[in-house]
């Protein structure tokens, strides 16, 4: 029996929905609301002292941290499969999903509260926030908390979107030598950076591929297989969706301001 512990949103819990899809796994879910604290209750922190989704277990067996479970899913069930053979391949898959950890998933959760999260917040009391902060690990703290306080115009989501434009530009000059990131086939160099190429579509990022043509062909195949429907646009949620559409508008302008 596989259990997820999971969030409609989140970008890491969906690059394992993407996986399961891919390979046909049956699983169950326990629902977590992040914005509700769910992850920092003591019952929660015991399997994942980390206070974040997803959690995978596996009769049992925990497993944490998205992409270590993207590799351990691809290893006992590896059928499809979605590590390259070739060792040099895997080499360069592995390179790019050490990039999610290094530092796009920061700026991930920091334009992503800029842009829109941070209203989700700002309807709480000041006592909720503190009593919220006080449980966020202290290297979080400041960078979320100017996220909340100055929206865009924080100093934080400029090096979010300068971080982003090398994303994309390093996907353009990855992609002249094939047509996927990692060799001549799909893998899971395309599962993770899936949830963050539709999450920089809602953010109001579009913008960066558009002089960008083998990045903009790559996105188009990426987002027309199957496990995208089920694993990552089924489990939108229409309030985040809501907000997202609502406050991108303003994005868009300051992103280009900061790129020019």
């Amino acid at each position: 029996m596989l259990e997820l512990y999971n969030n409609d949103m989140s970008v890491c819990a969906a690059k394992v929905r993407i996986v399961l899809a891919e390979k046909g796994l049956e699983w169950k879910e326990h629902r977590m609301n992040l914005r509700a604290g769910d992850t920092w209750t003591p019952e929660y922190l015991r399997i994942n002292p980390n206070g974040v989704v997803p959690t995978l277990l596996d009769d049992g067996k925990i497993l944490i941290e998205s992409n270590v479970i993207l590799m351990y899913l691809d290893e006992k069930w590896p059928a499809p499969p979605l590590q390259p053979a070739d060792p040099f391949a895997r080499a360069r898959m592995r390179l790019w999903m050490k990039q999610l950890d290094d530092s796009v998933h920061a700026a991930t959760g920091t334009a992503s509260t800029c842009v829109a999260f941070r209203h989700q917040h700002l309807r709480k009391t000041k006592e909720e926030i503190d009593a919220y902060f006080a449980k966020v690990p202290e290297e979080r703290r400041v960078r979320m908390r100017q996220a909340i306080e100055q929206g865009v115009q924080a100093p934080v989501f400029a090096g979010a979107v300068k971080r982003f434009d090398k994303l994309v530009a390093d996907f353009e000059t990855a992609l002249a030598e094939g047509p996927w990131l990692a060799g001549d086939r799909y893998s899971l160099a395309e599962v993770a950076y899936t949830p963050y190429l539709i999450r920089m579509e809602l953010l109001g990022f579009e913008q960066m591929f558009a002089k960008r043509p083998r990045a903009t062909d790559w996105k188009a195949r990426v987002l027309a297989r199957p496990s995208y429907e089920t694993a990552v646009k089924k489990w939108f949620s229409e309030d985040a969706l809501a907000l997202l559409a609502r406050e991108r508008d303003g994005a868009r302008a300051k992103v280009a301001e900061i790129l020019e």
